[in-house]
């Protein structure tokens, strides 16, 4: 039985929710809150908001089918979407405090460092994601190219794991990069099981 989202202002909440950390590193930022290196502080901390919401963005079809709340999926397009606003912030952070926005050094770091180039990969694929993401792309594409456009997610997931694991590589600091792999193997293989299940019913 499908159950309905009581509180018609839960959108509005989690559009609330979602720009605290944004709204923090501003206030943190202006007020010399940020510690001794403040870019990499930037770096960091938006890098990691970006990998939270792709996860929770990817929670949400396990967390419909488990609790039978349909109307959870009108989240899931606002949760991608400011997955890639921080992304967009971490890429900011890194071509202005990394690079000077000098763009003939960026495009000769990327190749250089794969955790770099798979973070840009990982940035590259969720730039025709947020192009979609709304009602006349999906007109424009129709359900079915829509739908497989966006199964490019699970890449995007891949590629900024890789990132992430390649940059805390160099700090020898794994744990964290454990978690993040551990949550979305399993969300990947909630979806393997679902499909299994469904394929021989």
């Amino acid at each position: 039985m499908r159950k309905a989202l009581a509180h018609p202002g839960a959108k509005m909440a989690l559009f609330v929710l979602c720009l605290i950390p944004f709204a923090y590193l501003l206030w943190a930022a202006i007020g010399n809150h940020l510690g001794a290196n403040p870019a990499e502080a930037l770096s960091r901390r938006t890098g990691d908001w970006t990998l939270r919401l792709l996860c929770i963005t990817l929670a949400v079809t396990p967390l419909r089918q488990i609790t039978g709340v349909a109307e959870l999926v009108r989240f899931r397009r606002m949760l991608g979407l400011f997955a890639f606003f921080y992304a967009t912030l971490h890429l900011a952070a890194y071509a202005w405090f990394d690079m000077g926005l000098d763009w003939g050094d960026i495009v000769r770091d990327i190749p250089k460092r794969p955790f770099i180039l798979a973070g840009f990969a990982a940035f590259t694929l969720m730039v025709p994601l947020a192009a979609t993401s709304f009602n006349r792309a999906m007109k424009a594409l129709g359900g079915r190219r829509w739908k497989l456009l966006h199964r490019l997610v699970y890449a995007v997931v891949v590629l900024a794991l890789m990132h992430f694991w390649w940059m805390r590589a160099g700090k020898h600091n794994f744990a964290e990069p454990i978690v993040y792999i551990t949550i979305v193997v399993v969300l990947f293989g909630w979806r393997v099981w679902r499909s299994a299940r469904t394929a021989a019913a």
